[in-house]
Order: structure tokens, then C-alpha cells, then sequence
């Protein structure tokens, strides 16, 4: 009967490479969960005949690609003269003045 591969990696490195295996899928669960975008955990098991006997020696890589961060980025304002400003030009400037409350005493309404 064969057995499953999981049966192999839960062994190599002690159970490290599984540990580090779980850890980078929540890594890119929670990264993609914040960012979106997409990423992926590889895991390598590289196996070669060793030097004794009927041994095998195996090693196990994990590589983990997050998504790419988001660019920086802002929504600026073409002018007739080719610049970008923070304010639309076309648009009226309105005299904004802000006005201090005439009192700051609270009263309180009771029914």
C-alpha cells in the first residue's frame, strides 16, 4: 500500500516544514484577505539516493509569494497648463469661514 505524502512531510525537520508550511498559507490568506490579489505557497520535497544502503535522503523547501503591496496613489487635477493640482480649476471657490459656537453650555430637557 502506498502511503500519503503527508505522511513524509509531517517528518521532515521534525514536523518544522509543516509548521512553516501552515504558517505562510495564513500569512497569504490573511495578506490577499487584506489586499486582495492573489499569491501562492510552494512547497519543494526534493528526494536523492544516499550514500548508505537503501536510504533516501529528502529535504522540504517552502517559498511563499504574497500579493504585491498597492501602489500609492492620488486623484489630481489636469490645468490648462499641463499640471496637476489637488483641486479641480474648473470648479468655484466657495469663502468658507468656520464660525464659533455662541455658547457651550448644554441643557438638559427632562419630560
Amino acid at each position: 500500500m502506498i502511503r500519503p505524502i503527508t505522511d513524509t512531510i509531517r517528518v521532515i525537520s521534525g514536523g518544522e516544514f509543516l509548521d512553516e508550511a501552515s504558517d505562510q498559507l495564513n500569512e497569504l490568506v490573511t495578506a490577499i484577505s487584506e489586499r486582495g490579489g492573489s499569491g501562492k505557497v510552494t512547497l519543494t520535497i526534493s528526494v536523492k539516493k544516499a550514500t548508505r544502503g537503501g536510504a533516501m535522503h529528502v529535504t522540504g523547501k517552502t517559498m511563499l509569494t504574497k500579493p504585491a503591496d498597492l501602489p500609492h496613489e492620488v486623484l489630481l487635477f489636469a490645468t490648462p497648463e499641463g499640471n496637476l493640482v489637488a483641486d479641480d480649476p474648473s470648479q468655484m471657490k466657495l469663502d468658507l469661514q468656520q464660525i464659533e459656537p455662541a455658547s457651550t453650555v448644554l441643557r438638559s430637557i427632562q419630560s
